[in-house]
Protein backbone atom coordinates (compact mmCIF):
# COMPACT_ATOMS: atom_id res chain seq x y z
CA UNK A 1 0.00 0.00 0.00
CA UNK A 2 1.43 3.56 -0.75
CA UNK A 3 2.14 5.78 2.31
CA UNK A 4 -0.69 8.41 3.27
CA UNK A 5 1.45 11.13 1.89
CA UNK A 6 1.49 9.26 -1.61
CA UNK A 7 -2.75 8.79 -1.11
CA UNK A 8 -2.92 12.33 -0.56
CA UNK A 9 -0.77 13.45 -3.22
CA UNK A 10 -3.08 11.16 -5.54
CA UNK A 11 -6.09 12.21 -3.93
CA UNK A 12 -5.35 16.22 -5.36
CA UNK A 13 -5.85 14.98 -8.59
CA UNK A 14 -9.78 14.62 -7.99
CA UNK A 15 -10.26 18.10 -6.65
CA UNK A 16 -11.06 21.41 -8.34
CA UNK A 17 -7.71 23.64 -7.53
CA UNK A 18 -9.41 26.35 -5.39
CA UNK A 19 -10.24 23.04 -3.11
CA UNK A 20 -6.74 22.35 -2.97
CA UNK A 21 -5.58 25.78 -2.10
CA UNK A 22 -7.81 25.83 0.37
CA UNK A 23 -6.89 22.67 2.09
CA UNK A 24 -3.10 23.69 1.64
CA UNK A 25 -4.01 27.18 3.32
CA UNK A 26 -6.32 25.68 6.09
CA UNK A 27 -4.09 22.61 7.07
CA UNK A 28 -0.92 25.36 7.43
CA UNK A 29 -3.22 27.23 10.07
CA UNK A 30 -3.81 23.89 12.79
CA UNK A 31 -2.47 22.83 15.45
CA UNK A 32 -2.28 20.33 18.48
CA UNK A 33 -0.34 21.81 20.59
CA UNK A 34 -3.62 23.41 21.99
CA UNK A 35 -6.65 20.53 22.43
CA UNK A 36 -9.88 20.17 24.12
CA UNK A 37 -11.27 17.97 26.25
CA UNK A 38 -15.35 17.97 26.64
CA UNK A 39 -15.88 15.90 30.03
CA UNK A 40 -19.46 14.93 30.01
CA UNK A 41 -21.68 17.53 28.53
CA UNK A 42 -25.19 16.54 28.28
CA UNK A 43 -26.41 19.67 26.35
CA UNK A 44 -25.44 18.84 22.99
CA UNK A 45 -25.72 22.31 21.48
CA UNK A 46 -22.73 23.24 23.56
CA UNK A 47 -20.95 20.74 22.97
CA UNK A 48 -21.27 21.33 18.90
CA UNK A 49 -20.92 25.23 19.46
CA UNK A 50 -17.26 24.32 21.01
CA UNK A 51 -16.33 21.67 17.70
CA UNK A 52 -17.34 25.31 15.93
CA UNK A 53 -15.23 27.73 17.70
CA UNK A 54 -12.08 25.02 17.21
CA UNK A 55 -12.67 24.56 13.83
CA UNK A 56 -12.73 28.31 13.87
CA UNK A 57 -9.61 28.45 15.79
CA UNK A 58 -7.60 26.35 13.78
CA UNK A 59 -7.66 23.49 16.60
CA UNK A 60 -7.76 20.00 15.52
CA UNK A 61 -7.65 18.05 18.25
CA UNK A 62 -10.91 17.59 20.11
CA UNK A 63 -11.48 14.74 22.61
CA UNK A 64 -15.44 14.29 23.77
CA UNK A 65 -15.32 12.02 27.46
CA UNK A 66 -18.78 10.24 27.53
CA UNK A 67 -19.56 8.80 31.03
CA UNK A 68 -22.53 9.22 31.35
CA UNK A 69 -23.64 11.68 28.39
CA UNK A 70 -23.45 10.72 25.11
CA UNK A 71 -22.24 12.76 22.23
CA UNK A 72 -24.47 14.08 19.27
CA UNK A 73 -23.40 16.54 16.86
CA UNK A 74 -26.13 19.07 16.20
CA UNK A 75 -24.54 20.32 12.42
CA UNK A 76 -27.24 23.23 11.97
CA UNK A 77 -24.99 24.45 15.06
CA UNK A 78 -21.23 22.91 14.13
CA UNK A 79 -21.63 23.90 10.71
CA UNK A 80 -20.16 20.26 9.85
CA UNK A 81 -17.06 21.65 12.22
CA UNK A 82 -16.68 17.86 12.92
CA UNK A 83 -16.06 16.67 9.57
CA UNK A 84 -12.90 18.63 9.66
CA UNK A 85 -11.64 18.49 13.19
CA UNK A 86 -10.21 15.17 14.96
CA UNK A 87 -12.92 13.96 17.36
CA UNK A 88 -11.42 11.29 19.71
CA UNK A 89 -14.46 9.95 21.41
CA UNK A 90 -13.97 7.90 25.13
CA UNK A 91 -16.50 6.02 25.96
CA UNK A 92 -15.74 2.54 26.29
CA UNK A 93 -15.52 2.16 30.08
CA UNK A 94 -18.05 3.73 32.65
CA UNK A 95 -15.40 6.11 34.04
CA UNK A 96 -13.34 7.32 30.85
CA UNK A 97 -11.65 10.08 32.59
CA UNK A 98 -8.94 9.08 33.99
CA UNK A 99 -7.92 6.92 30.95
CA UNK A 100 -8.40 10.50 28.88
CA UNK A 101 -5.79 12.06 31.08
CA UNK A 102 -3.52 9.42 31.47
CA UNK A 103 -3.57 8.97 27.71
CA UNK A 104 -3.09 12.67 27.53
CA UNK A 105 0.07 13.15 29.70
CA UNK A 106 1.75 10.31 27.97
CA UNK A 107 1.42 12.64 25.05
CA UNK A 108 3.47 15.14 26.25
CA UNK A 109 0.01 17.51 27.15
CA UNK A 110 -0.37 19.35 30.91
CA UNK A 111 -3.86 18.80 31.98
CA UNK A 112 -5.36 22.57 32.28
CA UNK A 113 -8.51 22.34 34.29
CA UNK A 114 -10.82 25.51 33.21
CA UNK A 115 -12.91 26.12 36.36
CA UNK A 116 -12.07 28.81 39.93
CA UNK A 117 -9.68 26.96 41.87
CA UNK A 118 -7.06 28.83 44.79
CA UNK A 119 -4.39 28.22 42.47
CA UNK A 120 -6.03 29.25 39.12
CA UNK A 121 -4.41 31.83 36.54
CA UNK A 122 -6.17 34.15 34.13
CA UNK A 123 -6.13 32.27 30.96
CA UNK A 124 -4.26 35.24 29.55
CA UNK A 125 -1.35 34.79 32.00
CA UNK A 126 -1.15 30.83 31.32
CA UNK A 127 2.19 30.47 30.22
CA UNK A 128 2.61 28.77 27.03
CA UNK A 129 6.06 28.00 26.54
CA UNK A 130 5.68 25.25 29.29
CA UNK A 131 4.97 23.05 26.54
CA UNK A 132 1.30 21.43 25.06
CA UNK A 133 -1.73 22.00 27.08
CA UNK A 134 -5.07 20.14 27.15
CA UNK A 135 -8.00 22.26 28.41
CA UNK A 136 -10.58 20.16 30.24
CA UNK A 137 -14.45 21.52 30.28
CA UNK A 138 -16.67 20.46 32.77
CA UNK A 139 -20.25 19.70 32.72
CA UNK A 140 -22.77 22.66 32.43
CA UNK A 141 -24.27 22.43 36.22
CA UNK A 142 -21.74 20.60 38.01
CA UNK A 143 -18.36 21.26 36.04
CA UNK A 144 -15.23 19.19 36.05
CA UNK A 145 -15.04 16.09 38.20
CA UNK A 146 -13.11 15.70 40.87
CA UNK A 147 -10.96 12.56 38.64
CA UNK A 148 -9.47 16.00 36.80
CA UNK A 149 -9.62 18.33 39.72
CA UNK A 150 -7.00 16.38 41.67
CA UNK A 151 -5.16 14.98 38.37
CA UNK A 152 -4.78 18.88 36.88
CA UNK A 153 -1.55 20.43 36.15
CA UNK A 154 -3.07 23.68 36.05
CA UNK A 155 -5.96 26.06 36.64
CA UNK A 156 -7.08 28.48 34.72
CA UNK A 157 -10.44 30.75 34.55
CA UNK A 158 -12.07 33.01 32.52
CA UNK A 159 -12.41 36.65 33.86
CA UNK A 160 -15.90 38.20 34.96
CA UNK A 161 -17.00 41.14 35.95
CA UNK A 162 -21.07 40.47 36.55
CA UNK A 163 -23.49 39.36 39.13
CA UNK A 164 -24.08 35.65 37.27
CA UNK A 165 -21.63 33.27 38.80
CA UNK A 166 -19.75 31.75 34.97
CA UNK A 167 -20.28 32.12 31.52
CA UNK A 168 -21.77 29.50 29.33
CA UNK A 169 -19.52 26.55 28.61
CA UNK A 170 -19.05 27.12 24.86
CA UNK A 171 -19.07 30.72 25.15
CA UNK A 172 -16.06 29.96 27.97
CA UNK A 173 -14.06 27.47 25.75
CA UNK A 174 -14.29 30.67 22.76
CA UNK A 175 -12.88 32.75 25.31
CA UNK A 176 -10.09 30.32 25.80
CA UNK A 177 -9.23 29.62 22.96
CA UNK A 178 -8.99 32.86 21.18
CA UNK A 179 -6.69 34.39 24.08
CA UNK A 180 -4.57 31.23 23.57
CA UNK A 181 -4.71 30.61 20.15
CA UNK A 182 -4.06 34.87 19.35
CA UNK A 183 -1.12 34.35 21.76
CA UNK A 184 0.32 31.38 20.84
CA UNK A 185 0.86 32.98 17.31
CA UNK A 186 2.63 35.81 18.52
CA UNK A 187 5.22 33.22 20.23
CA UNK A 188 8.45 31.46 18.18
CA UNK A 189 6.80 28.23 19.37
CA UNK A 190 6.54 25.86 16.66
CA UNK A 191 2.81 24.85 16.88
CA UNK A 192 2.19 23.92 13.56
CA UNK A 193 1.03 20.21 13.01
CA UNK A 194 4.01 17.67 12.58
CA UNK A 195 4.05 16.32 9.25
CA UNK A 196 2.75 12.94 9.52
CA UNK A 197 -0.30 14.23 11.65
CA UNK A 198 -0.39 16.95 8.77
CA UNK A 199 -0.68 14.58 6.06
CA UNK A 200 -3.30 12.24 8.34
CA UNK A 201 -5.61 15.08 8.43
CA UNK A 202 -5.54 15.92 4.97
CA UNK A 203 -5.78 12.14 4.06
CA UNK A 204 -9.06 12.53 5.76
CA UNK A 205 -10.07 15.90 4.62
CA UNK A 206 -9.28 14.83 0.69
CA UNK A 207 -11.19 11.50 1.51
CA UNK A 208 -14.44 13.84 3.04
CA UNK A 209 -14.34 15.82 -0.10
CA UNK A 210 -14.62 12.95 -3.20
CA UNK A 211 -17.52 10.89 -3.31
CA UNK A 212 -15.47 7.60 -4.87
CA UNK A 213 -12.78 7.86 -2.68
CA UNK A 214 -12.85 4.68 -1.24
CA UNK A 215 -12.52 3.16 -4.77
CA UNK A 216 -10.27 5.62 -6.14
CA UNK A 217 -7.89 4.51 -3.56
CA UNK A 218 -8.23 1.20 -3.46
CA UNK A 219 -7.50 1.30 -7.28
CA UNK A 220 -4.46 3.09 -6.79
CA UNK A 221 -2.96 0.98 -3.70
CA UNK A 222 -3.62 -2.62 -5.66
CA UNK A 223 -1.90 -1.09 -8.80
CA UNK A 224 1.50 -0.04 -6.87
Amino acid sequence: MHTVKEQVEYLREFVTDYKNDLFRRLIAERTSYVTMVLEDFYQQHNCSAVLRSCDCFGIQNVHVIENTNSFTDNSEISMGAADWLTVHRHRKRENNTVETIEMLKSQGYRIVATTPHERDTFIDDIDLHRGKMAFFMGTELTGLSDDVLSRADEFVKVPMYGFTESYNVSVCAALLMYSVVQRLRQTDIDWHLPEEERYQVLFAWYKRSIKASAQILERFNHNK
